[in-house]
């Protein structure tokens, strides 16, 4: 079968069309989704092969993108090994007792494939169904720094005081927290491959919270560390985070297929500075929320800056806002794939 042109599109290559699809697209703001889960704990859904595979097919099905990203989450492997993770509706990730010192480290075992066995079963049910329309399948996971700061501080955070404070007062602690998430987020990352996962996104969400001087010290060292861990596996590889405009061609070096680039810099500003790699990205999410019409034509603005050169994956600047109306969701899918042009032969 061709390679399907979500997978082209991240290697730089020419383009039947632009393909689309949208961080966080399944979930709360679809009603199938909303029916499913009712308000269950999304770890306990995460838990169940059968629901979290129907999750990741939802919006494939409602929406026509051009991949799948598993219904999961970025501290799956670390509530899989026991840290004490709970992930609170309306709050996000909450740690029972935050990593501190260093007896801390002891908690971050090596993950096992038994660990994750749920997460592997669903992507095996994921990709008997995507087989049929040659649908990659994304897997993910936290970048280290943005995990580590889930860890750190406790719960999510505007300020990260206590993990900048341990970065800064206690570097080599700092450093042995890192290999450690390093070493877990290389094995999540192989085992979803190793499934059937033809690409992989790396969130670094908070990397936005660094100066240039912090991010290149204390976390693109280890982001470099996970993606030089995967990279035999030849599949394409997305490094994204929210507000990183002036970290992106630092981000860029970090040898990433793609750069994922968020709303707060224009599309082709954001391809200026990452020097020509792929780009993903970079409707704002609340830019649909006002309805066809705007979205639309903040649709078009975006394939406007994308340009027509190759290497573009449409997608929002972040994740899909849970007010979103999913017609509106299909309606700019069906727009870039009419109207985009970035690579398309």
């Amino acid at each position: 079968m061709t390679e399907p042109d979500f997978l082209r599109a991240c290697r730089g290559e020419a383009v039947d069309h632009v393909p689309v699809w949208f961080m966080r697209q399944a979930g709360r703001s679809l009603p199938e989704y909303r029916a499913l889960r009712g308000n269950g704990s999304i770890l306990e859904a995460i838990a169940d092969p059968a629901i979290a595979a129907e999750v990741t097919m939802q919006p494939v099905r409602r929406y026509g993108v051009d991949a799948a990203i598993l219904f999961s989450d970025i501290v799956v492997p670390y509530h899989a090994i026991g840290f004490g993770v709970d992930v609170v509706p309306g709050r996000g990730p909450v740690i029972a007792e935050p990593f501190r010192a260093p007896r801390d480290l002891t908690r971050l075992r090596d993950l096992q494939l038994e660990d994750v066995r749920h997460v592997t079963d669903t992507i095996d049910r994921v990709i008997d169904e995507l087989s049929a329309t040659n649908t990659p399948l994304i897997g993910f996971a936290g970048a280290p720094f943005t995990v580590a700061s889930y860890l750190v501080e406790g719960a999510p955070t505007r300020e990260f005081a206590v993990i900048k404070t341990l970065m800064h007062a206690q570097p080599a602690l700092f450093d042995e927290l890192m290999d450690r998430l390093v070493a877990i987020t290389i094995a999540f990352l192989r085992v979803q491959v190793a499934h059937g996962a033809r690409a992989l996104q790396l969130f670094d969400s908070w990397a936005g919270s660094l100066t240039r001087d912090e991010y290149r010290r204390f976390a693109l060292p280890a982001t470099e560390k996970v993606l030089d861990g995967v990279a035999d596996l030849n599949v394409p590889t997305i490094l994204f985070g929210v507000g990183t405009g002036e970290l992106l061609d630092l981000m860029a070096s970090a040898n990433s297929t793609v750069v994922g680039i968020d709303w707060h810099v224009d599309l082709d500003e954001g391809r200026r500075r990452v020097k020509g790699k792929p780009v993903q990205g970079n409707l704002d999410p609340a830019r649909c929320l006002g309805g066809e019409a705007l979205a639309l034509s903040a649709t078009r603005d975006v394939l406007a800056r994308a340009g027509e050169t190759p290497g573009y994956v449409f997608n929002l600047g972040h994740g899909v806002l849970p007010a979103t109306d999913p017609a509106v969701l299909e309606a700019v899918v069906r727009l870039v794939h009419e109207e985009g042009k970035a690579g398309v032969r």
